[in-house]
């Protein structure tokens, strides 16, 4: 008998990992590994051999014991041994739309199992309701050098049209819409019965769609920059240092 399915969800409970989470680890899909921990199939062994390798646990221990907490957490003796005692933070997880999925998103959107096979992210943030993360893909955000780049990612909440307009941020809130065939990253204008799509890029032109034609609508409420911060010129801080000196010499005469 194998111990395998078992041993996975224990892992699990012990790491606090997701189905998802612990099935990206291993290039896996959830419902797989939702097979696996209900004895449903078993993994490949060459799955089996990443597993054990990645959290240090011996194969055979894997697949013919059922692993205790106590071995799992390498008897730490700082951490407790009853994992329903452990308090854990806990974080949304929020389906991101990548270059690979893009095509398949628009396709599929409103397919429940298909979002839910969607990589995720879990972030400290404190939004609430349905969220949706979006892979920056174009330079149409862009302006001067500042802006949202490829690479970056844009978190939005999902709202409906009229609840943007009741509340009067329907004119230049950037969105997230799934409209016609195609997934738009830019600031919306309602006039009269079309929406407007504008880039801050200023030389990409305007995109216009009938309202009817909107399928999902994602209003932007944080990003995750994928570079560093600009952290100030070390010229300009120098010259502003001798400023302030040349000023506290200037008051003393």
């Amino acid at each position: 008998m194998s111990f395998i399915g078992k041993n996975i969800k224990k892992i699990r409970g012990v790491k606090g990992l997701s189905q998802q989470a612990f099935a990206e680890l291993f290039d896996l899909k959830r419902a797989t590994l939702g097979a696996y921990e209900e004895g449903r199939s078993e993994p490949r062994i060459d799955t089996i051999i990443k597993i054990a390798n990645y959290f240090s646990i011996p194969i055979d221990d894997l697949l013919t014991a059922e692993l205790t907490v106590n071995a799992l957490l390498q008897f730490r003796a700082d951490l407790t041994l009853e994992i329903e005692v452990m308090e854990k933070e806990q974080f949304p997880h929020i389906p991101i739309i990548t270059p690979k999925n893009t095509i398949d998103y628009i396709k599929f959107h409103d397919k429940e199992k298909f979002i839910k096979d969607l990589p995720v992210l879990q972030l400290p943030i404190a939004v609430e309701g349905k969220l949706r993360a979006y892979t920056v893909q174009n330079l149409e955000m862009t302006q001067y050098e500042k802006g949202l780049y490829p690479g970056d990612v844009v978190i939005g909440r999902q709202r409906l049209l009229t609840e943007l307009t009741a509340a009067g941020t329907n004119d230049g809130v950037l969105v997230l819409a799934l409209i016609g065939n195609e997934l738009v990253l830019r600031r919306m204008y309602e006039v009269g019965e079309q929406l407007v799509f504008k880039a801050d890029h200023k030389n990409i032109a305007d995109k216009t769609f009938p309202k009817t034609s909107l399928k999902e609508l994602w209003e932007i409420s944080s990003v995750y920059f994928n570079r560093l911060p600009e952290l100030g010129n070390p010229l300009e801080d120098k010259m502003e240092f001798l400023e302030r000196e040349f000023r506290k010499l200037k008051d003393k005469m």
